[in-house]
């Protein structure tokens, strides 16, 4: 298994990935779902890469890279890095966000994952420890961030923030 930055070589794997996943599932949103390839190339593509190093954004945005996870040349999931936390990221989507095929999920993808995008982050976010969220009917995505050593940090009414510590 490894993990891919986005790039322009896997440019068709990468788009059917993220056009088939839904438009909001298990607290992850997915404004590209359902984009034509051609649109996908000439402006999500490009859109997508920039956000690892931005320019003109919001003052609100946080640099974000996306990485993909490949197992036996299949693209079976996706992980993003925020580069740093706002107060809003502190108290809400933290700094990895990711999801894995529906039809691959439970065979240990979303751990092994999390456990590659995991040495990457603590080279890139400045924070001490990693903030990750999860609905709390989530169990499975919980499992995964226990694996990889998170512990409970808090809870709202719909979500648990967990942390894993650089």
């Amino acid at each position: 298994m490894e993990l891919r930055k986005i790039n322009t070589q896997d440019a068709f794997a990468q788009w059917e990935y993220t056009t088939a996943l839904p438009a909001e599932e298990n607290g992850l949103t997915n404004p590209y779902n359902g984009v034509s390839y051609d649109e996908y190339v000439e402006k999500v593509l490009p859109e997508l890469i920039s956000y690892e190093h931005p320019v003109n954004m919001p003052e609100w945005f946080v640099p974000e890279t996306y990485y993909y996870l490949w197992d036996d040349g299949h693209l079976v999931g996706e992980f993003r890095i925020r580069h740093y936390l706002t107060q809003a990221l502190r108290t809400g989507a933290g700094h990895i966000g990711y999801s894995i095929l529906k039809g691959v999920r439970g065979k240990g993808y979303g751990t092994e994952g999390l456990r590659l995008t995991v040495m990457i982050a603590k080279d890139i976010i400045p924070e001490d420890e990693i903030y990750l969220r999860v609905n709390k009917d989530n169990i499975a995505s919980q499992k995964v961030m226990k694996k990889n050593g998170a512990r409970l940090a808090g809870e709202d009414e719909t979500h648990l923030f967990m942390r894993i510590a650089k």
